[in-house]
């Protein structure tokens, strides 16, 4: 395939052409905006626009002959054939994080070459890491140019969507509040400023929500605190004038997105600011002014606004409940469609369940788009049915179903897996071995402040055993109408640090799998809520927490292998199956009320 054929292929050629007029001998292209977001607005998709890989996570490094993208396993498949005819090698890397792009370019590149990459996408840490890397192999580095200028034509705009408010009861703690404990977290670190990238964290601290980002209610800004006024860097008009009346009775100022820059290099001597080296880049961290100092740790947001408060739970639970409802008239219709021969695709899945959830009281949207794998497509951790590659659901094997909602109380993320024909035995020993691995972790008790990572080997465990293991982490942090990937803490193989504390009101999805390529997948996931846990008598070493299951969903009985399955655990989900039941009951009538007490049956 040549550049005439392969659209991929001459933006790489273009881009080279730019590459060689500014001296450069190669390009790093990261997933990244200037808020170093999960998900992208169109403008900073380049790394997708340059190489057609639509994962959410990947790096891309393009240099004179050749190129290279870098993902993990759970995008392996997916990249093998989005890269088909590009000119793009895939490199296998063992999780998102990995800095093997790092040594490609130390060893591809000759002593004395140029590597670029845009600064105002470059994570802090992630350029330090870039620099000692570079440094050593004696090639120098420019973050002070974007060459994707050069060459992308009809680049996205910043996009435009107005900002509104979260308002109460769901804004359970308003917005003087969050801004009072911020400026006493400022405080505690001696600092006179706090600048916050992080979009979610913004979208946190000023009670506001948007739509600049798909699935994800938060909107393009930054934020500057100071002891007594915050100014919020933020797109023209996006801001009504109601709303903008209501941020300056809190004493927050609007300023144009463009100027964050400049009113960080206005900062000097006398002055110390509070930043996030992970959650602020580089570009805007090189315009601080020279006479500022500068104090790096975690931003405080991002701690508080992992501990849910108690009203803030509570709501949470209400859209479980209404999310859950959705899941049974969603799944009971579902059902009722195939008995009666209907032809049913991947693609009708994710439009029926967003149907379903529209319905629901305090829906705004997704929270992320919906994976439905039929058979060998559940095998793709991250798959997207699309209307030119999807899958009919019929005849025998598994469906993974892997959706979540938008709610005014809460976002939810849930994985099933549902029997369609028959399930065979190997199936069904995949699903109760991945069963037995969610309730190993959510049945934990463990002591307050436990690292998150520390928990990861007590869903692994009952899959070790069998020769089994997972590419991708086993639970993530998930927001309250925010984000449904949040952190700081994470139940996976990351190395564990301070900050990834276990404490009460934190949600984290569980949710082990299985893939078997080319055959099928199992996922079982579910929220958890960290709740205290009653302390033995006598005990006075630690405090400790156990999870609260906030997902009511049926689990499918039907694909278990019950000789694999102990009396306690059965115990444990034939509890859960009555609390859904008594949970989901009152907002369902008819079918939905049938299929949901069918699928609770004790066991």
């Amino acid at each position: 395939m040549d550049t005439r054929t392969s659209p991929h292929r001459l933006r790489l050629s273009q881009l080279r052409d730019a590459l060689q007029a500014e001296g450069l001998d190669a390009l790093l292209v990261p997933s990244a905006d200037p808020h170093l977001s999960e998900y992208l607005p169109g403008r900073w998709q380049g790394r997708e626009w340059l190489s057609g890989f639509t994962g959410s996570m990947a790096t891309l490094v393009v240099a004179r002959d050749r190129a290279a993208l870098f993902a993990d396993s759970r995008y392996w498949v997916q990249a093998e054939r989005e890269l088909q005819g590009s000119g793009i090698e895939l490199v296998k890397i063992a999780a998102g994080t990995s800095p093997e792009h790092l040594a490609w370019l130390a060893r591809e590149l000759p002593r004395g070459s140029t590597v670029a990459v845009d600064g105002q996408v470059l994570g802090l840490a992630a350029h330090d890491a870039l620099k000692s890397a570079l440094d050593a192999a004696g090639i120098a580095l420019r973050t002070d140019l974007d060459p994707l200028d050069a060459v992308w034509s009809d680049r996205p705009a910043l996009p435009q969507r107005p900002v509104y408010e979260h308002q109460a009861p769901h804004a359970a703690v308003p917005r003087s509040a969050k801004l009072a404990r911020l400026r006493q977290a400022m405080a505690e670190h001696g600092a006179t400023h706090h600048f916050v990238s992080t979009v979610d964290d913004i979208a946190w601290a000023t009670n506001l929500r948007g739509s600049d980002v798909e699935c994800n209610p938060v909107f393009i800004a930054h934020l500057l605190l100071s002891a007594d006024r915050a100014t919020l860097f933020v797109g023209a008009g996006k801001v009504p004038a109601d709303v903008g009346a209501r941020l300056a009775d809190d004493a927050i100022v609007l300023a144009p997105y463009a100027d964050a820059g400049a009113a960080l290099a206005a900062l000097g001597v006398g002055d110390t600011l509070l930043v996030d080296p992970k959650r602020v880049t580089q570009g805007l961290r090189a315009r601080v002014g020279a006479g500022c100092r500068v104090v790096e740790a975690i931003n405080p947001s991002t701690l508080a606004k992992s501990r849910k408060t108690a009203e803030e739970a509570a709501f949470v639970r209400e859209a479980m409940v209404e999310d859950g409802a959705a899941m049974c008239e969603f799944y009971a219709g579902f059902e009722a469609a195939l008995a009666r021969g209907e032809r049913i695709t991947e693609l009708t899945v994710d439009e029926r369940i967003s149907a379903e959830r529209a319905k629901r009281p305090g829906f705004v949207g997704l929270s992320f788009s919906t994976i439905a794998g039929f058979n060998a497509n559940g095998a793709l951790p991250h798959y997207r049915a699309t209307p030119d590659a999807h899958a009919v659901i019929e005849g025998d094997g598994l469906l993974l179903i892997d959706s979540g909602g938008q709610y005014l109380g809460g976002t939810t993320d849930i994985t099933r897996v549902w029997q369609i024909g028959q399930a065979s035995a190997a199936m069904k020993r995949d699903f109760t071995l991945v069963l037995k691995a969610t309730m190993n972790l959510s049945r934990a008790r463990f002591p307050k402040g436990t690292l998150s990572p520390m928990l990861d080997a007590l869903a692994r465990a009952p899959l070790w055993a069998e020769g089994i293991e997972f590419g991708h982490g086993t639970g993530h942090g998930v927001g309250y109408f925010l984000n449904v990937h949040e952190g700081p803490q994470s139940i996976s193989k990351a190395v564990p640090n301070a900050d990834m504390a276990m404490q009460p009101g934190m949600v984290t999805s569980i949710e082990p799998g299985v893939y078997r390529n080319s055959q099928w997948g199992v996922r079982i996931e579910n929220l958890v809520l960290n709740v205290p846990a009653a302390t033995p008598e006598g005990n006075t070493f630690a405090e400790f927490l156990e999870f609260e299951t906030l997902t009511l969903c049926p689990i499918d009985t039907r694909c278990l292998d019950m000789g694999l399955l102990r009396a306690d655990e059965i115990a444990w989900l034939n509890g859960y199956h009555a609390t859904v039941r008594e949970r989901l009951a009152p907002k369902l009538g008819g079918a939905a009320l049938a299929w949901l007490n069918e699928r609770t049956q004790p066991v």
